[in-house]
Formats: C-alpha cells, structure tokens, sequence
C-alpha cells in the first residue's frame, strides 16, 4: 500500500500522561529510519462514536519516502524488521500491519492482527484466564513475532455508594449528588472561548491534588439545596473498586481476545502449530468456546473455494482434452504431465522466499492452464508427424522416433516465442512497487518459474512418453 499502521498495544490501567510519553516515544524512535518520511500517532479513542479504542491502543500511521529513495537492498519486509528492532519499549506489543487492509480485516472480524483468538464463556475471570493462556503459548510457536491478550480484569474505578437516607437528611436526592460528583470529578463547561476559527470549551473543575485519591475525593464541598456546605464523605462512601477495564460480547456472549502477529513464517503453518500447541496445553471450562479469526478466517474461506477450484478446473481440463483427441491415454499424458510442469513454479517461489497463499495459488491455476496448453500442441505436432509417416507407408519404429523428432522439432522456435512475450509480459507485474504489488507479484512468480520448466517439459518428457505409448508392444517388451 505504500504506508504502514503501527498498532502497539498496552496493559490496562495506563495513565493518560504515560500514554503521551510512549506515544511520542515510538514516534521519535521510528522516525530514526532513513526511509521514513513522516509519523503521526494517536492514543486511544478519536472523537467519534464509531472508534471505541481504549486508551491503552495507539495507531500510528508510516508515510514512507519514494523507492528510489531507499537504501540500496531495502525491501518491506526488511523496512519492518528494523522498525521492530528498533520500536522495543517494555509493556508495549508490536504490530506493524497495511493501513487499508487493517481497516477492511477490522470492520470484518473486528481483529487487528493477522490472527485473533476468541475466547467465549460466561465467567469473565476464566475468559481471562484462558486468554492469557492462549498469549503465553502463542509466544512460543515459531513465526509468531508478538502475542498479547485483552486484559479483562484489572481495571480500577472511583466507587460512590450514596446513602439515600443520609442525602434525604440534607433536602438532596439520587440525582442530586450525582450531579454534584459529576461536577467534583469532571467539572463543568461554564462557556467556549473562539481562536482564529476554532472553538474550545471553558471548563472549572477541582485541581488534581485535590481529587487524586479517594479520601480527598470524600473531602470535596458540595453545597445541599438549602445553601448549607457538606463533604461528598457525609452523603456517599467513596472507593476504589476493581472490574474490567473494558467489556466485549459477540453473539450476545462475553468474549476476550489474543492479537497474534505472524512473520517470517507463512499464515496457514504457523496458525496450525498454535492450534495445536492450545489443544494440547489449555482446557477450557464448560460452556466456554475458543475461535481464531482475522486474516486466517479469510482464508480458511479461500482455502474452501480452492478445494472446490482446483478439482473442477483439472476435471474441466481433461475433459476438454478428450474431446480433443478422443484418447482415454493421450489426454491423462498431458494431464500426468501437469505436477512436473509446476515444480519450476515452486522452486521459483523458494527462491524469492514467498509463502504460499491464495494469491501464488491462483498463479499456480493459471500455470496449469498454460502448461496443458503447451503439451496440447506439442502432442498435436507429435500426432500430425507420425500420421504423415503412417500415410506414406513408413510405420517402424525407426520411422516412429524419426516422426517424434521432427514434430518436436518444429516446436522449439514457436515456444521459445511464447514463453519469451509471457515471460516479458509477467516480469513488469512481478517487479513492480506500486499499490498492489505484494499481491500481484505472488500471482506472477509461478507463472514466471513455471516458463522454465513447462517448456522444457513439453519439449522433452511429452516426445519420450509419446513414443513409450507408441512404440510396437514387441519393441516396448
């Protein structure tokens, strides 16, 4: 996409001061890198209904420089590893995911990281439990880079329990002091002072000192309905209490969540290793349920196409190949043939150290499209050599291997021709930078190495095998 989102996240009870500072932090520390070209990070919620971000969830968003001006060697994949080198600070659990991806994955599964896990259940304490569980074991399963699991408990809250018949006493009621503590605690707008074309509230509240702890909460002056002065401590009994910092519930319910973040690794491995890794290592309590979604959701669901796909298209190929040759064994040659015309695909795809994914899986569809193209033809060419050497009487083996040579021959010039415009035309979409390329390059790469080992399968392996099918049962013995 161009840009990145950082997407750190910390344990509850982070004060508001302590998030600046780690947000300015982080910033200071990825502006560091060269290729940088501006930050820019916020620190819990925005100022809109719809973005219900505790305080302890930062986003900062990347704007990097252009590719020519990064170091010489620099990838993406590279530019994150050093961010995640140098963005180290305690308490703090690291991902670094595509802005307009996150976005989409968010909105779908409500998961920031390549792959959540949701724990569900009735009790809150062994939801949370269970979620720290499923962090300590994720941390431990290879191409798992962080782990980290909503707190659902910790949290600390101001407790005023009011006694209505103390607060009747005084002439006040319920609503009475609430609005009273209201005001002690979060003050109250008393007007809006006008800069240049922005508007910012007045607010007269209490100073810090005078609130920060729950006795001096107690000692505040409230004034009751007749003008006499009380203390919040005469009407109310005031607390610290613990609950949870927040509270979540999918499918009416409660639920907890562990962001994994996956590296290095491909999704689908690392995701079965840390199913496997839970299964064996935590039990979960009865009427509890553990899901995994995020990116993994989608291709799970990708996956289950595929497997529809797949079989439909090579059943759609051999088909078409028997109405074209009206052969049972000629069109399973060009089908048997399919697996080795892919493995230059593959071995391209280990070269450049790309994981398999729905995207190279889509290459490799194509790849096979094109490869039975290539033995079609060839085989035709076979045919067309050996039906003229049977029509001019020469119908030996000789005359056989003399017919395979000569019709691969004339296909040597026309596939150099073929393979050359296909390589030509893949290799702009397979080095390209732009928006896009992670995923269009991973569709091009099995393409691309599967031009150097479907052509030569064609030329050597389909010639070989025509002849065993042809050759007098005598000679084969």
């Amino acid at each position: 996409e161009g840009d990145l989102l950082y997407m750190p996240s910390a344990l509850p009870g982070l004060s508001a001061a302590k998030a600046s500072e780690l947000l300015q932090q982080t910033d200071r520390l990825i502006k560091t890198v060269p290729e940088v070209e501006s930050v820019f990070g916020k620190a819990g919620r925005a100022e809109t209904a719809t973005d219900p971000a505790p305080l302890e969830m930062f986003e900062t968003t990347i704007q990097f420089k252009p590719r020519d001006q990064w170091r010489s060697g620099m990838t993406p994949e590279r530019l994150v590893d050093e961010l995640d080198r140098r963005v180290k600070l305690p308490g703090l659990a690291n991902i670094w995911v595509p802005p307009i991806r996150n976005r989409i994955d968010m909105l779908a599964t409500g998961i920031k990281s390549p792959v959540g896990v949701k724990i569900a259940g009735s009790n809150l304490a062994d939801i949370d439990r269970i979620a720290q569980d499923v962090e300590r074991i994720a941390k431990t399963v290879p191409g798992v880079s962080s782990a980290l699991a909503e707190r659902l408990t910790g949290g600390r809250y101001i407790d005023v329990d009011i006694d209505r018949a103390t607060a009747a006493r005084y002439g006040m009621n319920i609503g009475d002091v609430q609005s009273a503590v209201a005001n002690l605690i979060g003050g109250e707008n008393i007007g809006e002072t006008v800069e240049g074309l922005a508007r910012y509230p007045i607010n007269v509240r209490y100073p810090r000192e005078w609130r920060d702890t729950p006795a001096k909460l107690a000692a505040l002056p409230i004034l009751t309905p007749n003008g006499s002065q009380i203390t919040l401590g005469t009407v109310a009994t005031v607390k610290v209490t613990d609950g949870p910092p927040m509270l979540k519930s999918e499918n009416a319910r409660p639920s907890g969540w562990v962001y994994v973040d996956v590296r290095g690794r491909d999704l689908a491995s690392t995701v079965a290793d840390l199913q496997a890794a839970v299964s064996a290592q935590v039990r979960l309590e009865p009427g509890m349920s553990l899901a995994y979604s995020g990116q993994f959701e989608f291709m799970e669901r990708a996956n289950a196409r595929l497997k529809l796909v797949v079989p439909a298209t090579l059943l759609i190929i051999f088909v078409l190949l028997y109405l074209t040759f009206s052969r049972f064994d000629e069109a399973a040659l060009i089908m048997a043939t399919l697996p080795f015309a892919l493995t230059g695909g593959v071995w391209f795809l280990y070269a450049l150290d790309y994981q398999l994914s729905v995207a190279t899986g889509v290459g490799f569809i194509a790849l096979a499209g094109v490869s039975a193209e290539f033995g079609v033809i060839m085989l035709l060419y076979l045919k067309n050599a050996w039906d003229a050497k049977k029509e001019s009487g020469k119908t030996g083996e000789a005359d056989l291997v003399d017919a395979i040579r000569e019709g691969a021959v004339q296909r040597v010039r026309p596939k150099a021709m073929t393979v050359a415009v296909i390589v030509a035309g893949l290799l702009p979409i397979l080095l390209g930078t732009g928006t896009g390329s992670e995923v269009m390059s991973r569709i091009a790469a099995p393409m691309v190495g599967g031009m150097l080992s479907a052509p030569l399968l064609s030329l050597f392996v389909v010639p070989a095998a025509y002849l065993l099918m042809r050759r007098p049962r005598k000679s084969r013995r």
